[in-house]
């Protein structure tokens, strides 16, 4: 029972990945997208709609990224081109995305429609104690999501494409200075971003939480988690996704936990993950302030050196550029 709640874990946690690997590009290319949220719940709306309308899963979710692309486009325009704030743009088309989403989404509250395919073992490695049940028993769309970490996390560090990403959200100046199209790079990596973020929203309305139920959908406040998790996973393809893990974890956990605890209520627990994410976000970051270097400083020297790695480990920081508009000079 145990592995199959944690295979559930991980079935759980696939748009997040999604997602976070989705904003962790957008801002390895110094721009930020704070219309995450209202993205999520507006591409899960239209990817349901359109699935219904057209009998098809791929469509719907072809049809959540293209939202996402361009909630995305219209963030790139107004920050690269027209130089405007990206925090006030972006907060703006979240809550404008996501009232949107309630109100256009009317006519589909409550319908039944097409489910991504469920879940197939792959021959051999389903057998394998343990990792079988976890990872090779799952949807189609999870298999997706191994190949992706894998494939951003490669790209992003061991390929020139993916040094050209890391410079222009660093060093915007040096990078055309040797020849990039700064802006146009930034164009691209936020609409592609934005995409794999809009894929989060059908994710769920036809998978993890099928149909689409309006404003107790259950999608509000996923995209500020993850945001969260970006920064917790400081800007890495990899650690962001072992961030999207714990999160759907804790929120299994809270599952669980009700049983056993049943003197709390239950809306604490199914809410509990949301004040613990942002705890870990505080731990990861408490080791960049001078506060804490002048309490090491004041620790046994046998304990100080394992708390300054620990801390050092977990300590992020943001691309340099990020949020900075670039102009060619």
């Amino acid at each position: 029972m145990i592995l199959l709640g944690l295979a559930g874990v991980i079935a759980a946690a696939t748009p997040i990945v999604f997602a976070t690997i989705g904003e962790t590009i957008t801002e390895k290319a110094g721009v930020t997208n704070l219309s995450v949220n209202g993205t999520i719940i507006l591409s899960a709306m239209t990817g349901f709609a359109v699935a219904i309308t057209t009998d098809s899963v791929v469509l719907g979710l072809m049809a959540g990224a293209a939202v996402g692309a361009f909630v995305a486009a219209i963030v790139a325009f107004s920050s690269i081109t027209l130089k405007q704030s990206q925090v006030a743009v972006g907060f703006v088309l979240t809550l404008m995305t996501r009232d949107l989403a309630y109100f256009l989404g009317n006519p589909v509250i409550g319908q039944s429609g097409p489910r991504v395919p469920p879940a197939f073992e792959i021959p051999l490695l389903s057998k394998i104690p343990v990792l079988g049940v976890l990872f090779f028993n799952q949807d189609i769309l999870v298999y997706i999501s191994f190949l992706l970490i894998l494939f951003s996390t490669l790209f992003v560090t061991r390929t020139r494409p993916g040094l050209i990403l890391q410079g222009i959200g660093e060093r915007p100046a040096s990078a055309y200075v040797r020849g990039t199209n700064v802006n146009k790079m930034r164009y691209f990596y936020t609409i592609l971003g934005g995409a794999l973020v809009g894929l989060a929203g059908p994710m769920y309305s036809l998978s993890v939480k099928a149909g689409w139920k309006g404003t107790i959908s259950g999608l509000d406040g996923i995209g500020w988690i993850v945001l969260a998790i970006v920064i917790f996973g400081g800007w890495s393809p990899l650690r962001g996704s072992l961030g999207a893990y714990l999160f759907a974890f804790l929120q299994w956990l809270g599952l669980v936990l009700q049983t056993s605890l049943s003197a709390i209520p239950s809306q604490v627990l199914q809410v509990a993950p949301f004040p613990l994410m942002i705890l870990t976000l505080l731990l990861v970051n408490i080791g960049n302030t001078e506060w804490v270097e002048r309490a090491i400083t004041g620790l046994p020297e046998k304990v100080r050196p394992a708390v300054s790695r620990i801390l050092r480990a977990m300590r992020t920081n943001p691309p340099a550029s990020l949020g900075v508009p670039f102009e060619n000079e």
